[in-house]
């Protein structure tokens, strides 16, 4: 939204000024089709399907995941051996790719409307209301109450044979069993190591035929307490100290967790955990589909499965957020519509009368415009219309476009009371030609950003639309301050940037075709006075020219 015309883009959202506030951060509610809770492989891979759909999509993601211990992950064919975060960061690109968010912070409950959407509450006090619900939240890992396993999870005290096994090969293995299921993976660890010795901390319901057969294989089998993990000078195992004193030398140490879902923010709309077979934990029961008990909420990934790797996970959310694209889908067959998260997100956002606008247009348009010689004007993500009041005022041949209906309302009825004539067109920058066919002297896009595609199908429109010998003019917040960590416990950062063609993305395809443009601005200033707001914001304006042929 401009600070002074409360503009907003074609075809989703500029970036708010309130965004480049240091503190307070105003709340805010924000409306998508898709709300994904947590952006590791699950939560990321539906997100892709779904924005290759044309779905809103919005991840939340608070940063920790299951795996975050573990310095590199295994069996993902084609990233063997990657670090966990590289192949999230890799993913979040690709997401962004096709303009889905992913927004650091947390969601805190869930909650269903009436009409059957579901709000999020957010840290910071904000909001999201989304048409379907993806919980990709994961599992949280208790290990037993044994001194040193903590401190030593994910890297010399290990618990899959498929995540590390081969990383501790012939090397010496104690397995500390503390529950039934602790004897399962023991006979990958015999084949697998060195010299393996299993602890019966726990005996309570172990198979002794199991037992028995371990030892008659060869494998040394204690039955005690274990009192601590042992490690040495350099932080790593060393071995593990029995309850009467002894010490088993050991490389890595093997043990069982149980497993919690990650599910208390389900909790208002009626879910919880469920045990899981094994005994060893709970897990968010669902339906072949994905779906939970509660239509339109689905789970995918380790917070459904405990037993799923990465790649797996990954494999799973890609299918439900496949099945929530169809459920979409079928909704709006049945209502005869075609629905759009990013039309309901500016249209929540521009409906009711409280809502602040200057009425001004924005400064840095005025200053560039006011020297050049009227003639066709696209406004590109007019918002409520100053900017294509000003100009039409001032003898430009307005057609001003917006994706809320909302919005063009507001800027119909402005247009009406001060008799201007203004050519109002209701789209998104990515769709089809979205500017007809004609081309513009000017072409002004203010505080406005669209979403990505790989095909750049927005730039070019935006591009082409302007005529040889015209102007293109963008303005856009100085992000600078969006920089830096978010603390997800207090505060969720409501959009993301790098989902959207930024100014310096459209800059560098001018300056890569010079036979084309002539690149006249493209500086970082001081916002020009006039603004609603009254805190200091500076602004980043590129103006350039299309050579005539």
């Amino acid at each position: 939204m401009s600070e002074h015309a409360a503009h907003s883009p074609s075809s989703a959202h500029s970036e708010p000024s309130e965004q480049v506030r240091n503190t307070p951060h105003p709340t805010m509610e924000r409306h998508c089709d898709v709300a994904v809770i947590g952006g590791s492989a699950a939560g990321l891979a539906a997100a892709l399907q779904l924005s290759r759909q044309r779905r809103g999509v919005v991840v939340v993601d608070d940063g920790t995941p299951r795996n975050a211990p573990a310095a590199h992950m295994h069996g993902y064919l084609g990233h063997e051996g990657a670090a966990p975060g590289d192949l999230m960061e890799i993913g979040r690109a690709e997401v962004r790719t096709y303009g889905g968010e992913v927004l650091p912070g947390r969601v805190v409950a869930v909650h269903r409307h009436d009409d059957g959407r579901f709000r999020l509450d957010l840290s910071g006090g904000h909001t999201l209301v989304a048409r379907r619900v993806l919980a990709a939240t994961g599992l949280s890992d208790e290990l037993p109450p044994i001194d040193g396993l903590a401190e030593g999870w994910g890297r010399g005290v290990i618990h899959c044979p498929f995540c590390h096994g081969f990383e501790v090969r012939d090397q010496r293995l104690v397995q500390i069993v503390t529950n039934p299921l602790g004897l399962h993976p023991t006979p990958l660890f015999r084949h697998l190591a060195g010299r393996l010795t299993v602890v019966l901390h726990d005996p309570a319901g172990v198979d002794e035929g199991v037992v028995e057969a371990l030892a008659a294989s060869g494998v040394v089998v204690e039955r005690g307490k274990v009192s601590r993990v042992r490690t040495g000078p350099d932080g790593e195992v060393s071995g593990v100290e029995l309850g009467d004193g002894r010490v088993l030398e050991a490389d890595a140490v093997v043990v069982g967790s149980r497993f919690r879902a990650r599910a208390e923010v389900l909790a208002g709309v009626g879910l919880t955990a469920t045990p899981h077979p094994t005994g060893a934990g709970d897990v968010l029961a669902v339906d072949a589909r994905g779906e939970t008990a509660v239509p339109g909420i689905y789970a995918a990934g380790n917070v459904t499965d405990p037993s799923l790797q990465v790649l797996p996970s990954a494999a799973q959310g890609s299918q439900v957020g496949a099945m929530i694209a169809f459920s979409l889908a079928e909704e709006d067959l049945r209502d005869a519509v075609r629905h759009s998260g990013e039309e309901a997100d500016w249209d929540h956002r521009y409906a009711g009368p409280g809502r602040a606008w200057s009425g001004n247009p924005n400064g840095a348009l005025v200053h560039e415009a006011t020297a050049l010689s009227p003639g066709r004007a696209l406004d590109v993500g007019t918002g409520e219309g100053a900017d294509a009041l000003w100009l039409a005022q001032h003898g430009w041949k307005v057609t001003a476009t917006d994706i809320s209906g909302n919005a063009l309302a507001r800027v119909r009825a402005e247009a009406e009371h001060r008799g201007l004539a203004v050519t109002l067109v209701r789209g998104d920058v990515n769709d089809s030609a979205p500017f007809g066919t004609g081309t513009f002297e000017l072409v002004s896009l203010q505080y406005g950003s669209f979403k990505r595609t790989p095909d750049q199908r927005g730039l070019r429109s935006l591009l082409a639309a302007v005529a040889p010998g015209g102007t293109l003019l963008v303005v856009h917040h100085d992000l600078t301050p969006l920089g830096g960590p978010v603390d997800v416990a207090n505060q969720t950062r409501m959009y993301d940037p790098e989902a959207f063609v930024g100014v310096d993305e459209i800059a560098a395809a001018l300056t890569a075709d010079p036979g084309t443009w002539q690149v006249q601005t493209h500086e970082t200033r001081p916002r020009p006075a006039g603004a609603a707001s009254t805190h200091h914001v500076s602004d980043v304006v590129l103006r350039a020219t299309r050579r005539t042929l």
